[in-house]
């Protein structure tokens, strides 16, 4: 489905032969042209049949028709949907420090994703090894949040707030406040098998270490089987912080004798950002349903993809993740604004990010929607049929497709 125009090829090799100008420094306007796409963009209102044009890293054109002629590489998506690269606000990406981190870079094939958010695998001890020797080394954009336990989930499966003195506030709050640039604020999981005998105090100490990081710091709070009464974990979150796993059916959660707690509705209500992180036990459906029908949907979908969670029968891959929702009361538009523009205004450190607009960054997901029977199980065995499900085709990182043909400079970006 990639072509490289033989004309533009042999002309750009003859005129290097010759001393003449660089491959394509006159003919060539564009680095990379995907065409014949159904392009689907919530950001702009967008959907429909367009042509999509990268060039020096950005989207520098989405237009009904453009010239193959005018570009160097050319893939033909006909018949395929093009998206934003996809923005996963919950997932870890830390390998061999993090005890259950994969290589982001490896996931693509299965994800189409180009931009991860490293949820707590890193703490204040280990963020400067997560930063210099693994984001700066990945194709895939990756950020993160801080660990309110300073070693991060490096001790997983053991709970990291079992000794509450690993929650060490301010040098959570300086890692995070030093590394704003690729740092949202600080993690916390708030479930009694991590936490313990300490209750509170470790999600109390990452409101405290985000409030001294800045007013721009988070908290993504894990939820699972709460420590005490669910209302008292969700009380502390403050707008723009984010309660992740909010369906996940580990007993004193957000959905209780099938009604949503009223403390989560006005969460939400109060501007909480309800993600999905999916994993490996973390979405019921039972759980879903009565939440999406009561006015506690999902704010973004993301996947919580790790060494564990990647192995079970849910299969928390973003784009299937995403189909499971697709196939249970969401729009494509819907599903797909919640997995690109949706975690890229959280994560708010790139301009345009999770958009096709001109300007934007040249991410771009191509994704068949294949239309067949299909069924989906949650972490708990539930079951649910669809009709449709999202499938990776080919995914382009700042105007560079993943796979052969190797880029050249493979190194940028």
């Amino acid at each position: 489905m990639m072509e490289f125009p033989r004309r533009a090829l042999l002309g750009g090799a003859a005129g290097l032969a010759l001393g003449g100008t660089p491959l394509g420094a006159q003919a060539l306007r564009h680095d990379l042209l995907i065409r014949g796409g159904e392009v689907v963009d919530p950001s702009q209102n967008l959907r429909g049949r367009r042509d999509v044009a990268i060039r020096n890293g950005l989207v520098v054109a989405v237009e009904p028709e453009i010239p193959a002629e005018a570009a160097l590489q050319v893939i033909d998506a006909t018949g395929k949907l093009v998206l934003p690269g996809l923005v996963d606000l919950h997932a870890h990406v830390y390998p061999e420090v993090s005890a259950i981190g994969l290589p982001a870079d490896e996931l693509v094939p299965w994800t189409a994703t180009t931009t991860y958010v490293s949820a707590g695998d890193a703490g204040s001890s280990t963020f400067s090894l997560f930063r210099h020797a693994v984001l700066a080394r990945s194709r895939t954009r990756l950020l993160g949040f801080v660990h309110i336990a300073n070693f991060g989930l490096a001790g997983f499966p053991v709970g990291e707030m079992l000794n509450i003195d690993h929650a060490m506030v301010e040098l959570a709050a300086k890692t995070a406040a030093e590394n704003r640039d690729v740092c949202l604020g600080i993690k916390v999981r708030m479930t009694t098998e991590v936490v313990g005998s300490n209750g509170l105090e470790p999600l109390r100490r990452a409101v405290q270490a985000a409030a001294l990081a800045g007013p721009w710091a988070r908290v993504m709070c894990h939820i699972g089987n709460a420590p005490g009464a669910i209302a008292e974990v969700l009380d502390l979150l403050r707008p723009g912080d984010i309660l992740t796993h909010a369906y996940s059916g580990a007993g004193n959660n957000t959905v209780q004798n099938g009604r949503v707690v009223p403390a989560a509705l006005e969460a939400k209500r109060r501007g909480v950002v309800i993600d999905v992180g999916h994993g490996g036990g973390s979405f019921d459906y039972t759980v879903f349903e009565p939440a999406r029908d009561q006015g506690f949907g999902p704010d973004t979908i993301s996947s919580d993809i790790h060494a564990v969670s990647g192995n079970t029968p849910g299969l928390p891959f973003l784009p299937w993740v995403m189909s499971k929702f697709l196939n249970n009361g969401y729009t494509l538009e819907q599903v797909v604004a919640m997995a690109t523009v949706a975690p890229a205004r959280i994560i708010d450190r790139v301009e345009k990010l999770g958009t096709l607009q001109a300007g934007a960054p040249g991410d771009v997901a191509i994704l068949e929607l294949v239309r067949e029977p299909v069924e989906f199980v949650d972490t708990r065995n539930n079951r649910r049929r669809g009709e449709q499900w999202l499938k990776p085709v080919q995914t382009v990182k700042a105007g560079r497709p993943f796979g052969r043909p190797f880029p050249s400079p493979f190194a940028w970006p």
